[in-house]
């Protein structure tokens, strides 16, 4: 390796995402006056019991798989006394379920903090740099902080991470995770209503609806796939009522309007019909005023098809920025097919309005696709989430560094990728995720010339999506691979197997070349013999490795 060059790092194998394990439709649950202040109490009344349920098996901490289902066997019983064994059944699951992702929290964010913490021990110890007005640091040299100022602070940041870890690890060892019933942003707006435009009261309807405990865990082999909340097929719903509220609302809740799904109202119909168990989840909108129920069921497994069978195939390869997805299709041959595509992504206002819109620029990537016949969409496989939790320490300082922090952190990577994934199955196509390394810098090396020599007002971002799209087929990111470009056999670009028997010149048409000519600036390295190199080195990088 060539002095002052970093190695390039390995890149990961390509591979089809797994569909959805499940799905979930929605719709708005009319009700009466009456109606919506019976369901508002039921579901006030389970809140409290499920919230002093969770505090019983929080305190219990760590249990083995034995000792979890003991635990159940004791609370549920005075559960079912003043609800019934349904409910007191739901909410005893769903306490053990939000016990076991508070303890995975739980154990994140010590390792956010230890990252963090490891990050600014790291730059404290390098020295300081001077306060000139010329400075010139060599390129590759390690140095610490700007100014004796900025070294100061770290420091103090410092000691409070370290006792945010201390605490942290103190209740991931004692089994005793925090947990805020109702959503921790919502009560830290309590102490600020001014700054979130809301009212004490406004404030309290929203912390009340979000503390409603209304979920029934489906049941195989009965009517409607649940006795809880139960969904007829003509769309009546019934809820069963609390032992304790039953001299008041009887024995069921029995609604006068019914329901009807639109997204995929077939599939639950059948489900329905056939007895199989479908959950259902109540919740009321305070802010809207509206009840919705959510229906849910596990998805049946489906064979996930390997990654060379969709190579062969068009693929429609998208490059996820902020603000914007840029993608272009490519043929089975790693060839970029037609112009490339640019689909707004501005997501502003409330989360359902940005849920939407991230909804609708999907809905076109996944309509781009089809009609291109595409039968995959190639996408890379981010993660900021290590990025996002020691991003002050590691993603820049001062304004640039706020800026670069913020754009990261508005980049919805683990919704757009879940959210692609379950939509483009339910539409035909898979998935397929690449590894992310050097796409950007490699694209807009080798791509963007000659594809602004077609579409001129194409950027780098397309060009980084045919890099994306590339990688997934398993070609090089590169145009052109080592050997002759212009019908030319001379020894500068003969194959590394040339001095083989028997081995006569290939024809043009064989050489795994893209159409139109190659930019101006490769003239002179198709006259220069390059070392072999894999297939994600840059012209001329032999002396790097991977």
């Amino acid at each position: 390796m060539a002095a002052g060059r970093k190695p390039l790092r390995t890149i990961g194998t390509a591979f089809v995402a797994a569909p959805p394990a499940g799905a979930r439709i929605r719709t708005r649950l009319q009700t009466s006056e009456n109606e919506s202040a019976a369901l508002a109490e039921i579901g006030n009344f389970l809140g409290a019991l499920y919230r002093e349920d969770y505090a019983h098996r929080a305190a219990q901490g760590k249990l083995s798989p034995k000792e979890q289902a003991g635990s159940r066997r004791e609370r549920k019983p005075g559960l079912t006394a003043t609800t019934s064994s349904r409910w007191a059944g739901s909410m005893t699951r769903d306490s053990e379920d939000q016990y076991r992702l508070a303890m995975m929290a739980a154990r994140q964010e010590v390792k956010d903090l230890t990252a963090a913490i490891t990050a600014i021990e790291k730059r404290l110890v390098l020295p300081v740099r001077v306060a000139t007005t010329v400075q010139k640091i060599a390129p590759g040299t390690k140095t610490g902080y700007r100014d004796g100022q900025e070294h100061f602070q770290k420091t103090r940041r410092l000691a409070g991470l370290r006792n945010r870890l201390t605490d942290a690890m103190d209740r991931v060892e004692a089994g005793l995770p925090r947990v805020v019933h109702g959503s921790g942003r919502l009560w830290r707006t309590r102490q600020s209503l001014d700054a979130a435009g809301l009212t004490e009261g406004q404030w309290r309807g929203r912390w009340d609806a979000a503390r409603m405990f209304l979920t029934a865990d489906g049941e195989s082999g009965v009517t409607g796939g649940n006795q809880t909340i139960k969904v007829l097929p003509d769309g009546s719903v019934h809820v069963k009522v609390p032992a304790a509220l039953a001299d008041r609302y009887g024995s069921f809740l029995r609604f006068h309007e019914p329901v009807r799904f639109n997204h995929r109202a077939q599939e639950w119909l059948d489900r329905v019909q056939a007895r199989h168990a479908v959950r259902y989840d109540l919740c009321y909108d305070a802010e809207r005023g509206r009840w919705y129920l959510d229906a849910s069921w596990k998805a049946p497994e489906v064979p996930v098809p390997a990654v060379a069978a969709l190579r062969a195939h068009h693929t429609l390869a998208v490059d996820l920025n902020a603000g914007h997805l840029a993608a272009h299709v490519l043929d089975g041959h790693g060839n970029p097919v037609g112009s490339p595509f640019t689909v707004p992504l501005a997501l502003n206002g409330n989360q359902t309005r940005r849920d939407g819109l991230l909804r609708e620029a999907i809905t076109r990537l996944l309509g781009l696709a089809e009609a291109r016949d595409c039968r995959s969409v190639t996408v890379e496989d981010l993660n900021f989430e290590d990025a996002r939790a020691t991003g002050r320490e590691t993603m820049g300082r001062g304004r640039r560094g706020k800026q670069f922090r913020r754009t990261v952190a508005g980049i919805p990577t683990a919704k757009f990728r879940d959210r692609l994934v379950s939509m483009a199955f339910s539409r035909g196509l898979w998935v397929i995720a690449v590894d992310p390394a050097y796409t950007s810098k490699w694209g807009g090396q080798h791509w963007l010339n000659p594809l602004k020599q077609k579409t001129p007002l194409a950027t780098r971002h397309h060009a980084a999506s045919v890099a994306i799209g590339r990688r997934g087929k398993g070609h090089a990111l590169r145009r052109r691979s080592d050997g002759p470009r212009s019908r030319q056999w001379t020894r500068a670009g003969l194959p590394l197997d040339h001095d083989a028997p028997g081995l006569s010149p290939a024809p043009c048409s064989a050489l795994p070349c893209t159409s139109g000519s190659p930019p101006a600036h490769d003239a002179g390295q198709a006259r220069r013999k390059r070392p072999a190199g894999g297939p994600q080195h840059r012209p001329g990088d032999a002396t790097r490795s991977n």
